[in-house]
């Protein structure tokens, strides 16, 4: 099991505070704490809801919902739960994983229902006691994913064999760096999260080091001539290629300590932080080696373009193109909806996407309900033919009601990525 380094945002009136009972405002703006445990390699991030009523919750689901949309690495939404509808909430803000209070009858009350209806993997139970662990064992073995101990003695070293099967994230406070080592090293504890974790962020790397992470040695790779190996370098969300470059061993070890990264300039004959001049960043988000070790691959997140030439990717020069249809679902889907935004925004006389538009809600949503009839009936006829061209039919509009809401493809993808 991967070790988790998992920071924690408390969240107060829109702003991040200290702690659950500490409310000094350590940041107005809770994405840049996000950016930041993101930039230094956080496995995870925990956002707690430290509202209590119901108008407070709707406005941190908001912030919640924001941070998911900009965060490159998962969320744990966790606070002010009380019914399903706010699991639902947290889920459905983009959360990979939402939090019940089990210090809440309510909460263990409704653990089957959530689990049944999202999957156990979604749902974390948080425990402060031994107490409260002890009495809900049975439930938790059957349908809560993971447990987060929020007092480090609810986890009990000594019993591995009644906790068996059970994950465990700890809380510890700051001064425990110690006890984060020595926990990272039991076989049923996923992650650290709390104190300890916020104000060692610069430590992530030098930790993962002690409990046990390795990485592929470089001496594993078959090196060119001058003792580099070439780095093709790709955007991890589109898999579009952005560039080569090449790295040597003092690069390839601070792109894996740093999570940013570095190569060797040929040319200059020095390390090479990419985006230290220009700010255009590239963010590790996998790293691997082909069949013969001779070539990396890097997944990044990229920041700003990739080339100096200010153009996203360096391969912008055509040699030959000759002519194809797109097979990519996801461009295929992106390119009609991007048709179907420029329709709104530009209107074109005789368009019946223009048409929709300008009658509005009722009849997108009509066209919708009915296209979704014609499907089913459809799918009882024997011609395969017919249900691939209504739920084209189907798609279309359906896209034609996400623009009409400002909803994107990226989010739809992102959504059930999370599923």
């Amino acid at each position: 099991m991967k070790k988790k380094l998992i920071p924690c945002i408390y969240l107060k009136n829109k702003m991040a505070v200290a702690g659950f009972d500490d409310n000094t405002v350590i940041e107005t703006d809770p994405l840049r704490l996000v950016s930041k445990f993101c930039e230094r390699k956080a496995d995870e991030i925990i956002i707690y809801d430290l509202s209590i009523e119901d108008t407070g919750h709707e406005a941190a689901i908001d912030v919640i919902k924001e941070i998911c949309e900009k965060s490159t690495v998962p969320v744990i939404g966790a606070g002010n739960v009380k019914r399903m509808e706010d699991i639902k909430k947290l889920l459905y803000a983009g959360c990979k994983r939402a939090c019940l209070n089990y210090s809440k009858q309510g909460n263990i009350d409704i653990t089957k229902e959530v689990s049944d209806k999202f999957g156990k993997d979604k749902i974390i139970a948080c425990v402060k006691t031994t107490n409260e662990l002890d009495a809900n064992l049975d439930i938790i073995k059957a349908y809560i994913g993971s447990v987060l101990c929020l007092d480090r003695d609810a986890y009990r070293l000594e019993d591995s064999e009644a906790l068996k099967g059970i994950k465990f994230i700890i809380n510890l406070p700051n001064i425990l760096l110690d006890k984060l080592i020595e926990y990272m090293k039991f076989e049923d504890v996923e992650g650290i999260t709390g104190a300890v974790v916020n104000n060692n962020t610069e430590e992530f790397t030098n930790i993962k080091e002690l409990v046990g992470e390795t990485f592929t040695p470089f001496s594993a790779f078959k090196l060119n001539s001058d003792g580099l190996i070439p780095v093709i370098v790709q955007d991890y969300k589109t898999n579009e290629v952005l560039m080569l470059a090449y790295m040597n061993e003092e690069a390839y070890e601070k792109t894996l300590k740093s999570g940013t990264m570095t190569y060797f300039s040929r040319s200059r004959q020095s390390l090479w932080l990419k985006g230290e001049t220009s700010g255009h960043f590239q963010y590790v988000k996998s790293l691997s080696y082909d069949c013969d070790a001779d070539t990396l691959l890097a997944k990044v997140e990229q920041i700003g373009a990739a080339c100096h030439t200010g153009a996203y990717s360096c391969f912008f020069n055509d040699i030959l193109t000759y002519d194809f249809e797109e097979k990519s679902p996801l461009s295929v889907l992106t390119d009609v909806y991007d048709v179907i935004m420029d329709r709104k925004v530009n209107p074109k006389e005789g368009s019946y996407t223009n048409y929709l538009f300008d009658k509005g809600i009722d009849k997108i949503l009509k066209k919708v309900g009915e296209e979704a009839t014609e499907i089913v009936i459809a799918a009882k006829n024997p011609n395969p033919n017919e249900i691939k061209y209504e739920i084209s039919d189907f798609l279309y509009h359906v896209m034609v009601l996400m623009a009409e809401k400002g909803v994107t493809w990226d989010e739809i993808m992102k959504e059930l990525a999370n599923r």
